[in-house]
């Protein structure tokens, strides 16, 4: 449970400053010998701001709820 708690906290924080999670993949389009062309592609997953609120909470509740049993 204390995990669980640390995992909400942690993605409630990350919704609630950063609006989501994204990152920055490379790949490569054409390797041909001393030549090669990569691409970025940024990927994001929205988180809005509410649900990184209610994470928020609900890991602090976990966390006060497992500290008091």
């Amino acid at each position: 449970m204390k995990g669980l708690g640390i995992a909400l906290i942690v993605i409630g924080l990350i919704g609630v400053i950063y609006g989501g999670i994204s990152w920055t993949t490379r790949d490569t389009v054409l390797d041909a010998g001393p030549i090669e062309i990569t691409k970025n592609e940024t990927e994001r997953i929205p988180l809005p701001p509410i649900v990184g609120a209610v994470c928020l909470v609900a890991g602090t509740l976990l966390l006060m709820r497992r500290s008091q049993a």
